[in-house]
């Protein structure tokens, strides 16, 4: 028995940050029902290559985007602009405990499929609508897409080389981290309001906006620019608020290198060969290093270069003090800890055979996620699901 076996969810959502909050309930036991156009689908379908491919090498119809978040779910094809398609998600709405969707500000209101219809028809349902700026303000009415809401939220702000370094200047994240964080805070909010409904019975109506979810993950940043008023500026790999804490180059390559505080400061200070550099008032604590950055990190660009990346993490990890290669993807996944922890899972296909996938990352004692269905064709569940939902 999964956590939340027993949940039917019904996943309007495309692309990304919805799909990501449907894939989470999924993984937790949900019967999440994707609702996709006739035809064409969610859009990632086709945001290839790469494509999934079969047992001789060759391309499937499956983009390797549409796979990362669509897994365990049951796939179905309804035309909701059409009277017909509304009816039956309507049909649909009667049995379901949550809904998602991303269309537009008032989108779903043309065809009689938005929360104040569709709470009418069944009062315990869970409406989750996620849009780029939410249901009020100037942009409410705008599409907002991931890298967009990175440089609106003020992430690509603070993310690249700094001003004076060459080739400076505002770098997106090299993933769609604002999507995913929104399909996370999407599936949190959808669990509290299905806790709140067993004390009150009734359903709820969830406004995430992608720009809201953006601002409050800017963490420590956010909270550097309130406190002093001074906009955080962009460090390269370079912490704000702690040194030494970054990349530094080595014989055959870089490692990272993440002291966090004055202790580990001494200890690497020894292995570094300069057990003199913890004493001297510049760098004697973390408050003193960040005043004097320009002066430490040069001197410790200067030792870092005579060992290769193994001898310095070695050494370091010896020491206690915390370091790490700069992995490419192939090295992530080859990664004895990585491996160790199952973070590549494989289940059956009916186009290639079997496909390779992320793990979740939750570890449940009593019930853990269930990889039962890989992510679906399109359209491959409509006889079984109508056949599930609207027989009981």
């Amino acid at each position: 028995m999964s956590a939340l076996s027993g949940l039917r969810v019904l996943d309007l959502s495309r692309v990304l940050a919805g799909p990501w909050a449907g894939q989470m309930l999924a993984d937790l036991g949900a019967d999440v029902v994707k609702v996709e156009r006739p035809g064409a689908g969610d859009d990632t379908r086709a945001w290839g290559p790469p494509y999934l491919r079969d047992a001789d090498g060759r391309d499937t119809s499956e983009a390797a985007y549409f796979l990362s978040a669509n897994r365990n779910k049951r796939s179905i094809t309804i035309d909701f602009t059409q009277a017909e398609g509304q009816q039956r998600v309507r049909e649909l709405v009667q049995r379901a405990d949550v809904l998602i969707e991303n269309f537009k500000v008032g989108g779903l209101a043309a065809y009689g499929l938005d929360y104040q219809s569709l709470q009418a028809l069944n009062p315990r349902l869970i409406y989750c609508s996620v849009t780029g700026f939410g249901q009020q303000g100037p942009y409410a009415k705008r599409a907002g897409y991931d890298f967009m809401i990175q440089a609106m939220g003020g992430l690509m702000s603070i993310t690249g080389k700094a001003d004076e370094e060459e080739g400076a200047g505002p770098v997106k994240v090299g993933v769609a981290l604002t999507d995913i964080l929104t399909g996370l805070y999407a599936s949190n909010a959808i669990l509290a309001a299905l806790a709140e409904r067993e004390r009150s019975g009734q359903g709820q109506y969830i406004d995430l906006a992608l720009l809201d979810v953006q601002i409050a993950c800017l963490g420590n940043q956010a909270l550097n620019y309130l406190t002093t008023g001074v906009p955080p500026r962009r460090l390269g790999n370079a912490h704000p608020n702690i040194v030494p804490y970054q990349d530094f180059p080595t014989a055959d390559g870089d490692f990272i290198l993440t002291v966090g505080n004055d202790g580990q400061f001494r200890k690497f200070c020894e292995v570094a060969g300069h057990p003199e550099w913890a004493t001297d008032p510049r760098f004697v604590s973390n408050a003193a290093r960040v005043a004097n950055r320009a002066e430490l990190i040069p001197l410790i660009r200067q030792v870092t270069v005579f060992r290769t990346t193994a001898e310095w993490i070695a050494a370091l990890e010896q020491a206690g003090v915390p370091c790490g290669p700069i992995n490419d993807l192939a090295q992530v996944f080859a990664d004895p800890q990585v491996q160790a922890r199952g973070t590549r899972i494989r289940m059956a296909h009916p186009l290639a055979g079997e496909v390779d996938l992320v793990a979740n990352p939750i570890r449940l004692s009593r019930t853990p996620v269930d990889y039962r269905r890989p992510p679906p064709l399109l359209g491959e569940h409509n006889s079984e699901v109508f056949a599930d939902w609207l027989s009981d």
